[in-house]
């Protein structure tokens, strides 16, 4: 009879990590041994098969660089902040990603428009799409650099084939002639083929001025605002509430940190 120790080093081998993983967990149980084969086969297949969908979302998750892995169930539906819990359930579903449609946040500073962003590219990744978060000046920049090195067309290919692309800070730094050329050969590539979130402290309809040059800001806005879903969080800034509360924290454990010692 196969020794178990030669036998886990064989699954080991051939990178069978969770089926490896149950049949030790099945040797250290007895009962296991009153099932029929098959059952105990089934068993060790699934966690096999959930071991490698784990791994698969782990590198999605790795490659889509979110500022905040974070996933929906987290997001705040306070009344002040005019985010739909209705709507954000069905965003949950990503049948906008398979639509695909893209998603356009507006929203003062801190109102939490890069956490949702980065919350509806995570819940793709757990769907099975790719995913990938940049900061709009900072994309800009790496697409420069693509140009001069000859990479722009390999840059701008690699783009057009993420499922779930997030450009946070849209409209932060101004755009120049270069800029705004890469941004239509991106979003034209992506035009009723891939998803786009897209944050911007921004209201949709400064956009245009934005980018600036009528003809392509009209081409640019054509393939990003048609037919997408628009977000406008409003209230006060969650960042500063949250740090408030922190400091406030801090505040009440100093003060009972005083009255104990007094009290000593």
């Amino acid at each position: 009879m196969m020794n178990l120790t030669v036998l886990t080093n064989l699954l080991t081998e051939l990178r069978f990590i969770g089926l490896r993983e149950a049949l030790s967990a099945q040797a250290q149980n007895e009962h296991w041994e009153d099932l029929p084969f098959y059952d105990r086969l089934h068993v060790l297949l699934e966690a096999e098969q959930l071991s490698r969908k784990n791994a698969r979302l782990t590198m999605r998750l790795r490659q889509a660089r979110l500022h905040h892995c974070v996933g929906m169930e987290t997001l705040d539906f306070g009344s002040a902040r005019h985010l739909s819990k209705l709507l954000c359930l069905e965003l949950m579903q990503c049948r906008w990603v398979r639509a695909p449609q893209n998603i356009l946040i507006t929203g003062a500073t801190g109102t939490g428009k890069t956490y949702l962003a980065c919350a509806l590219a995570h819940q793709a990744c757990i769907q099975g799409y790719t995913s990938r978060y940049y900061r709009l000046p900072r994309l800009l920049q790496e697409l420069t650099i693509a140009e001069h090195t000859g990479m722009l067309p390999q840059s701008l290919k690699n783009l057009s084939q993420i499922d779930v692309l997030v450009l946070d800070d849209w409209g932060l730094s101004p755009l120049l002639d270069t800029h705004r050329r890469y941004l239509l050969e991106l979003l034209d590539d992506r035009y009723h083929q891939r998803a786009t979130v897209i944050t911007s402290q921004l209201p949709v309809k400064h956009w245009h001025e934005y980018i600036g040059e009528v003809t392509l800001a009209d081409a640019i806005l054509d393939r990003l605002v048609h037919q997408a879903q628009q977000i406008a969080l409003q209230g006060a800034s969650l960042r500063a509430k949250k740090e408030g509360s922190e400091e406030h924290g801090k505040e009440k454990e100093m003060t009972t940190h005083t009255i104990t010692k007094e009290v000593e």
